[in-house]
C-alpha cells in the first residue's frame, strides 16, 4: 500500500484591529459548517504572504489595509478529500486605510462583524484563530 504525499499549502490572513475591536467573518468550513474566522488564502503564484493577506483582506471584507507587522505563523494538518495536508499560515496585523466594505467574494463571506475580544473569543473556534488572540493578548495588543 502507498501512502499519499503529503501536500503543502500556504496561506495569508490579516487582523485587523479598529477602535479595539476585531474584524471577523464568516465562512463555510471544509464540512460545510458556517464558521467566525479572520480573513485568509491562499498564496496565488510569485505572491508574498504579506501581499496575499493584503489581496484577501479586500476580497474577503471589501477593506485596504496596510501591514503594521507580522504577528503569528500557524501551522496545522488536515485531510482534503482522502490526502493529507500541511499548511502554513502567516498572519499580520493591520490597519483599515480605505475601502467600502463590499466584499469581492461574496459568495464566499456569509457575514462580517467588528468584534470585541470577548465577542470574538466566543466566536472563535478555529485553535489557529485562538493562537492569534492569545499572541494578540502577550503583547497587549488586545
Amino acid at each position: 500500500m502507498t501512502v499519499p504525499e503529503r501536500k503543502k499549502e500556504f496561506s495569508a490572513g490579516g487582523v485587523i484591529l479598529k477602535d479595539g475591536r476585531l474584524l471577523l467573518i464568516k465562512m463555510r468550513n471544509l464540512s460545510g459548517e458556517e464558521v467566525w474566522t479572520f480573513p485568509k488564502g491562499h498564496l496565488e503564484g510569485g505572491e508574498t504572504p504579506e501581499a496575499a493577506a493584503l489581496r484577501e483582506v479586500k476580497e474577503e471584507a471589501g477593506l485596504d489595509c496596510r501591514v503594521l507587522r507580522h504577528l503569528h505563523a500557524a501551522r496545522y494538518s488536515f485531510f482534503r478529500q482522502g490526502f493529507p495536508v500541511d499548511k502554513r499560515v502567516d498572519w499580520f496585523l493591520m490597519e483599515e486605510t480605505g475601502g467600502d466594505g463590499r466584499a469581492l467574494t461574496p459568495d464566499e463571506v456569509l457575514d462580517k462583524k467588528w468584534a470585541s475580544p470577548a465577542e470574538a473569543d466566543g466566536l472563535l473556534k478555529y485553535p489557529s484563530d485562538r493562537e492569534i488572540m492569545e499572541a494578540l493578548r502577550a503583547e497587549k495588543t488586545i
